[in-house]
């Protein structure tokens, strides 16, 4: 039902080829009910996330994703070919919000772009790359907003 690509597909990046304002669009993921309940059930059983009655009476008005769903796919999505990083996505912090529920038959992708490229002073051999993300449905509403430090290899001699 998704439509992630594999692994690997995409030409890997390494610190030296990003520049501040890189854009990367990652694949897209449908996301059903079943997937909704089954995570739900396992990581964060809570009414909202297991329930369409329960959920009609909170703020989310409905069934929703947990946030840290829609952050998994998210990760998912960035490693299948929306951020395409040499040595793989080695976070070093950052910062995450939700703005809008996840749905069920919400199609997700992800739009990254670097924000900065610094090498590192003290390793030769890789620097820091900030990017910032937003996960999107298939209207283009922003369900997830998040900042991020990435430690990012340099080109080999």
């Amino acid at each position: 039902m998704s439509a992630i690509p594999p692994i690997g597909t995409a030409t890997l990046r390494y610190l030296d080829d990003l520049q501040p304002g890189d854009r990367f669009v990652s694949g897209e993921h449908v996301l059903d009910e079943a997937q909704i309940l089954s995570f739900a059930r396992q990581f964060d059983p809570q009414p909202f996330h297991l329930d369409h009655e329960a959920a009609k009476a909170t703020l989310f008005g409905g069934l929703a994703a947990s946030g840290w769903h829609t952050a998994a796919i998210t990760m998912r999505l960035l490693v299948g070919d929306g951020l395409p990083l040499a040595g793989g996505i080695i976070g070093a912090g950052g910062e995450i919000s939700w703005p809008k529920p996840t749905r069920p038959g919400d199609v997700l992708h992800v739009e990254t772009e670097v924000v900065s490229v610094t090498p590192s002073r003290t390793r030769p051999d890789r620097g820091m790359v900030v990017v910032r993300s937003e996960t999107r449905n298939q209207r283009g509403d922003v369900l997830q907003q998040s900042i991020y430090k990435l430690v990012v290899p340099r080109k080999p001699a």
